[in-house]
Order: C-alpha cells, then structure tokens, then sequence
C-alpha cells in the first residue's frame, strides 16, 4: 500500500516517512500543496497524510480540491491547530481522522493501519485466503498455522494481491501501490518478488497465476 505524506516540516516528514516504510508501506512525500493536490488525483494511494498549516495552498484546499474531485481516498489530517473550528473545518470538508501534533507514533501506525483498512472496505485487520492468513495490524503471516517470513517487499506485494483476492490486479497499479518515487526499482522487480511469493506459498497457500496482459490473480480460496 502507498502513502502520500505532506508536510513541510522536513524533520518530521523523514520521521513518518521512515516509520510507514518500516511497516511495509511506501511512501511518497511532499511539502507543496499545489503538488500534493496533483499527486493525489494522480496516483493510486491507499493514504494521504496531510498537514493544515503548508506554505502556499493550505491542506485544508489540498482536501477540498481532492474531495471536489470525488476521490474517495482517506486523509488523515496533522496539525498543530487544537482549535475545536479547525477540527470542525477539516472534518466537514472530507477528512477521514484527526491528529494533533505532537504524537505518539504508535498511535500514528494504528491510525494509518485503520485508515487503509477502511479505505478497502475491509475493517477486520486480518486478510484469510484459504491456510493463509495475513494480519495487517502486526504484519505477521502464517500458512497453515505456521509462520511464514516474508521481505518487506513481498509482504506488501501479498498484502495488495489479498485485498484484492479473486480479482486480476494490473501490473502497473501493483507497482504504483508497491513503488514510492524514491524507490529504486529493477525493471523486473515486480516480477522478482510475485516470483519468490509463489515459491513460499507453495504447497499449501493459494495460487498467484499470471493472467497474460492483464496482471497477476491471487486465488480467493
């Protein structure tokens, strides 16, 4: 899953960038509004994670514009303003969750986890597909009741591929959910990771196949 993560703080921003990596996500970051706005309606994002107080165009522009576009993606607000109007002001325009600066960042992690999972309409933290299970909270995998390691890139390719089980998902929107900018990627890194999952969830799990010019399919079970 990606995140989009705007803020001007630079400090700040390496943090939450460095944290949602750490959770298997990527990440993409900005501290312009103008382009956070373009980058919101222009790739896949599971996140946006957004501050009020950016120079220029304010988030609270930055989500009226993403909402007057009739994207549904969750915003988790961050601000210093306590203000009970900001609060008001941020939700009334489409804001998904509030937090004020500064935070704990395992209540960051949770917030972000239950943003996703809501954002995917698939608010039980734990994704099954036949002996596989997948928890999102804590990242752990099993396969027929016994733990199976995962990379973190694997585990975020296994998590896009279950949210979606029984569905083709295209290789371009995996990349763009697997893939940050910053992220240097092999032509054939896609291909690599779905090639190692198949390789770990065999016997027992479900079958990733490849449906040629389409995408990838993970068996619903």
């Amino acid at each position: 899953m990606r995140v989009l993560v705007v803020e001007d703080d630079a400090a700040l921003a390496r943090g939450l960038v460095a944290s949602l990596r750490l959770a298997g996500l990527a990440a993409d970051h900005s501290a312009d509004g103008e382009e956070a706005a373009r980058l919101a309606l222009s790739e896949p994002y599971s996140l946006i994670v957004l501050d009020i107080g950016l120079p220029g165009l304010s988030g609270f522009e930055v989500l009226r514009r993403i909402r007057a576009a009739a994207s549904a993606v969750p915003v988790l607000i961050l601000t210093a303003r306590d203000a009970v109007a900001d609060r008001v002001r941020g939700l009334d325009l489409g804001a998904d969750d509030y937090l004020l600066k500064p935070f704990a960042p395992a209540e960051f992690e949770a917030r972000v986890r239950a943003l996703i999972r809501r954002g995917q309409g698939l608010p039980n933290p734990v994704l099954c597909c036949g002996a596989l299970a997948l928890d999102r909270a804590t990242g752990s995998v099993t396969l027929d009741g016994e733990p199976l390691a995962l990379r973190r890139r694997e585990l975020a390719v296994l998590t896009v591929l279950m949210a979606k089980a029984g569905q083709v998902v295209s290789k371009e929107r995996l990349s763009g959910e697997v893939f940050g900018f910053d992220d240097e990627v092999a032509p054939n890194a896609l291909e690599l990771y779905v090639a190692r999952l198949r390789k770990k969830l065999q016997p027992k799990g479900p079958e990733i196949r490849t449906i040629r010019g389409l995408g990838y399919h993970l068996d619903a079970g």
